[in-house]
This record gives structure tokens, sequence and C-alpha cells, in this order.
């Protein structure tokens, strides 16, 4: 993330509570920072839209910094994950900052935009915790992932609670259910019935993860 970008996105944030992700919000940030309207749009072609994908990626970006300098050799796995999306919650700062955005992405328009966030915050937590899977497991991950990050997101934009005690306890419960998922898929794999459909369960193994672009004439490297 560019220093001009983090600017404006800071800036942004600024205005988000009263104005929400709009044109007006977009152009008080080039006015806070100075930055040339011109090239502001530049970066953010779609505006405050564009604004608030950057806000969000920026979160990402300072939980996986926190989270390689966090200490986790003493916790359980599933505590790891639970540490990661408490981090990632943490990075939010001002909840109306997300509240706004989370109407932003429930528009039709935006939609496929917000789900795409929300599997890179997935992605950027399995990625920090060295998940180094490439069949199918890839993607129930971060699909499971996915809807235990949104499902917290939502109970702690309402979450009054001391120091957020009713979201991490929520977050508990719903990382318990992936847990309790998973070993249901282990016990299931060993049954008759998932002997019996050894062979379509082969064929879902050879879903392969994909894999990054390189080389290409052109390729944007930067952020």
């Amino acid at each position: 993330m560019t220093e001009l970008k983090t600017r404006l996105i800071e800036a942004a944030e600024q205005h988000v509570a009263f104005d929400g992700w709009s044109d007006v919000t977009f152009d008080a940030a080039v006015a806070d920072t100075g930055v040339d309207a011109a090239v502001a749009r530049a970066i953010f072609p779609r505006g405050a839209v564009d604004l608030a994908v950057a806000s969000h990626r920026l979160g990402d970006v300072r939980m996986t910094a926190a989270l390689q300098a966090a200490d986790l050799s003493d916790m359980r796995f599933r505590d790891k994950v639970g540490f990661a999306v408490k981090l990632r919650l943490q990075q939010c700062g001002d909840k109306e900052v997300v509240r706004r955005g989370t109407t932003l992405f429930a528009l039709p328009q935006h939609a496929a935009t917000g789900s795409g966030l929300i599997w890179g915050t997935a992605d950027a937590i399995w990625r920090a915790l060295g998940d180094t899977s490439e069949d199918i497991n890839w993607y129930s991950k971060r699909a499971t992932l996915s809807a235990v990050y949104t499902a917290t997101v939502l109970f702690w934009l309402g979450d009054d609670s001391a120091a957020h005690e009713n979201t991490w306890a929520f977050l508990d419960r719903r990382i318990d259910n992936v847990m309790q998922f998973e070993k249901a898929k282990a016990a299931f794999k060993g049954s008759a019935l998932g002997k019996a459909l050894a062979g379509p369960l082969e064929a879902l193994g050879r879903i392969k993860a994909p894999k990054p672009m390189t080389g290409y004439p052109g390729q944007w490297r930067g952020d």
C-alpha cells in the first residue's frame, strides 16, 4: 500500500461516518490531503468505491503484519485462527466506517466486490498462518472462514459489551462449529458411505488452488 493511497484512505475515513463512502467523502479526502484531483482519480477510478476497497485491504495488510509479529507458538491452531480474526477486527477502528462499507457492498452493483474482499481477508489469514493446501481444501478453508468472518463482523457491529467480550465469545462458538464440521468430514471419509463414494471424492481432490499469473508483458506488480 503506497503512502499516497494510505493518506487518501485515512483522510476519507474521517468523513465516512457523516457522508458514507460517497463522492462527497472522496472530494473531501482529496481536499484534505492536497492531492491533485486527477491523480486521486487515477489511483481510485471509481472514486469512493475504490477508496472503500483500499480501506478494507489496508486492514488486511495491517492484520497480517500484526499476526506475523505475534507469538503464536503456544496456541492451538483453532486459537490462532480466532486470534487472527480478532486482530483483523481490531484494525477496523471506527465501527461506522465498517458499517458504511457493509451498506455499500450490500448494494447489488457492488456485492461481487464485497464478497471478493471477504474472501481476500480469509485468504490473507490462512496465508499468514502458513496454509500450504493446493487442492479443494484451499477453497473450503477460505469459504468457511469467510462465513465465520462475515457473521462475526455483523455481530461486532451491534455489540456494546465491555471490550467486545460478547463478540469474542460469539467468534469462539463459530470456530467451534467449524472444527466440528472438520471432524465430521474426516469421520465421513472413513465411513462405509465415504468409502463407497471414494471415486467422486477422488475427483474432487483433483481440483487445484489457483496459481498466480506471472511473466506476462505489462503485468502490474505493485499494489
